[in-house]
């Protein structure tokens, strides 16, 4: 469809709003209008039929590492947990380059769109020698796809030497770091509704950063009107470590840092107190919740149904590639359906809920308003799925079938009304010659 066109996504199966039995009217890059049951479009519209299909709000990814797809399952690291993990491939990292990281980028974004994901994250930390201007190029390699992006230029300057985890070669100081914040900023950030990219800022980890630029990175968000973002409470390791060497744990260095007074989502949030979330829910600080990420370490799991009902806003991410062997979100949908389930119980935790976290809880993280909703004025950000494989032969309710049984791949995908995959495949992108050419790269940096 021409951008400019108003197009009537007409009698889907089911479609994830209330007052859209007979679908969706998208005009100009926005919903227009929602079509009940028993009528027809106020305007006049080309039609798209939805007889097929399930609509949804396009999914939102809320954390992510796109260059870890190039170490998925490392020997290695496969049996590691974090700390160990990550020592395992921070050398191997070590050796990103541009090309690397930009086929590693166009991968997994390419895999989180056929998966129905419109918007996504990436939090990229790792700058070696030559690897400057990693955020300019996965900013080209969203735009090439069509995806919305938030991407955040994380940090770490805390190396081995200074008894950090990374090696010397993948750090930055900190005004090298401060300084291309701030350049990022200047040249890609977007800050009215719709934008198709964000800058938020993102230091590593506790143990991988200083607390000057932990402090100094959130001075310059708030001065900037940009979100912060990083790891937080992933693991039992990391509440030690920040006990042993800071003097406290993550969230009272967070405050300590000046974190609880700015617009922040941070990723994980696991090994937490009952009186932490309640601190979590009054500072406004967000939570992407990772489970397969988390299940693949052996971290634990995010005490989500506590969260929620203390009030923190809880989203979904898939996490990096490198722990998650994967960047598929409608996938993360069923595992965060069936990991908080088995936690909290059948009464307290439903499909619907799953799919709240994709769409309106990634959007809250994010501070997109207009995002994760159908509703007129919200943008039009949809995700379609078909039901006719064997996974789903002989469902009922066709909504609670995406979850429970197991979509993978989106038919459709539509993000500031264009279609950006059509039929299962994404328009102008030779997809065996990108998988091959990643294939290759990361058979090269494995070494």
């Amino acid at each position: 469809m021409a951008h400019g066109g108003a197009l009537w996504i007409k009698d889907p199966l089911a479609t994830l709003a209330e007052g859209a039995e007979r679908g969706v009217v998208v005009e100009d890059g926005w919903i227009a209008e929602l079509v009940p049951a028993g009528r027809v479009p106020a305007r006049a519209a080309a039609v798209f039929d939805a007889g097929a299909h399930v609509v949804l709000p396009g999914l939102i990814n809320t954390h992510h590492h796109f260059y870890q797809t190039l170490t998925r399952s490392l020997p290695a690291a496969i049996d590691q947990e974090l700390f160990g993990w990550l020592s395992t491939l921070y050398p191997i990292w070590a050796r990103l380059t541009p090309d690397a990281l930009e086929t590693a980028a166009s991968t997994a974004m390419a895999a989180l769109l056929l998966s129905g994901c419109t918007t996504t994250t990436d939090h990229h930390y790792v700058f070696p020698p030559g690897l400057e201007h990693a955020i300019d190029g996965e900013v080209a390699a969203a735009r090439a796809l069509g995806i919305r992006v938030v991407l955040t230029r994380g940090s770490m300057n805390r190396s081995r030497r200074d008894g950090g985890l990374p090696p010397d070669s993948v750090v930055q100081d900190q005004d090298t770091i401060l300084a291309d914040s701030e350049r990022l900023i200047d040249a890609y950030h977007q800050a009215a509704p719709g934008a198709m990219v964000q800058i938020a800022l993102a230091p590593c980890s506790p143990f991988t950063v200083t607390r000057s630029l932990m402090e100094e990175t959130a001075a310059l968000a708030k001065r900037r009107g940009v979100r912060l973002h990083t790891h937080f409470a992933e693991t039992a390791d990391e509440n030690r470590y920040c006990q042993e060497v800071l003097g406290c744990r993550p969230l009272d260095y967070l405050e300590q840092c000046g974190w609880l007074d700015a617009p922040v989502w941070v990723a994980h949030g696991i090994h937490v107190t009952a009186e932490e979330i309640a601190r979590l829910a009054r500072a406004g600080i967000a939570v992407s919740h990772c489970p397969c990420s988390n299940q693949a370490l052996a971290s634990g799991a995010c005490p989500v149904a506590e969260m929620e009902q203390a009030g923190v806003t809880v989203g979904l991410g898939v996490d990096g590639s490198a722990s998650n062997d994967g960047s598929n979100l409608i996938q993360e949908v069923r595992a965060a359906f069936l990991l908080q389930r088995g936690r909290s119980g059948v009464k307290r935790i439903g499909h619907r809920d799953a799919l709240r976290w994709a769409t309106e809880g990634s959007a809250a993280c994010l501070g997109r308003g207009e995002l994760g909703r159908i509703a007129p004025g919200q943008a039009a950000d949809l995700a379609l799925f078909r039901l006719d494989g064997p996974n789903f032969a002989g469902y009922g309710d066709p909504v609670a079938a995406l979850v429970r049984c197991g979509a993978h791949r989106a038919d459709r995908v539509m993000v500031a009304g264009r279609w950006v995959v059509e039929d299962g495949a994404i328009p102008g992108l030779d997809l065996p010659v990108l998988l091959e050419r990643q294939q290759r790269v990361a058979r090269a940096l494995q070494g």
